[in-house]
């Protein structure tokens, strides 16, 4: 089977630009895999390229008929979001592919495919870095949900936590500094294992 290369890492830590990024680099060939949610569409986003956008109830069809490779949800001061993966015929045997994942995510996914298939990339970014470019990006939507963003700022310290990077062996960090050297130096380990 091809590899899968999970891109991980805390809010604001530039995973998805990084991934943007890798995918345009035509030496990778990367592919990539859409997971899916039930929050709403924020500003920019559209269908079928940051997300699948769907029900609950959707959600829950998928997993009565076996095609959920896993779910998480978000108890928000909005309501509950749902983040899930669907076996849905994204990832074939052939091809390497990319996903931004959570470290949950990452741990079922590696769990419901081949282990040595799926890869870690936790992008690491210094704290008040991230604070900054979070608040930013808050302050540019059209309804900005401040509090939603100290949520996740929070969750993340505990969920990326050392113990639970450790627990969940993840063993490939990449801090990301500057974007060009953090891509170049991705791209470069990418590279690497095609040739093992």
């Amino acid at each position: 089977m091809a590899k899968i290369f999970c891109i991980m890492g805390k809010s604001s830590s530039g995973k998805d630009t990084i991934y943007r990024k890798l995918l345009k680099d035509k030496k990778l060939a990367l592919k990539k895999i859409i997971t899916y949610t039930t929050r709403p569409m924020r500003d920019g986003e559209k269908e079928g390229v940051q997300y699948f956008f769907r029900t609950k109830d959707e959600m829950d069809a998928f997993e009565k008929q076996s095609r959920l490779v896993e779910k998480r949800v978000y108890h928000t001061i909005l309501g509950d979001w749902y983040y899930f993966t669907v076996d849905d015929g994204q990832v074939e045997k052939d091809g390497n592919y990319v996903i931004i994942t959570t470290l949950d995510q990452f741990a079922k996914i590696r769990d419901y495919w081949k282990k040595d298939c799926v890869l870690p990339i936790y992008i690491e970014v210094d704290d008040g870095e991230r604070l900054k470019r979070a608040l930013r990006r808050e302050m540019s939507q059209e309804k900005p949900q401040y509090e939603e963003m100290c949520r996740r700022f929070l969750a993340d310290n505990k969920d990326f936590s050392k113990e639970n990077l450790e627990a969940a062996k993840v063993d490939r960090v990449f801090e990301n500094r500057t974007l060009t050297e953090t891509v170049e130096t991705i791209s470069s380990y990418i590279l690497s294992l095609e040739k093992l």
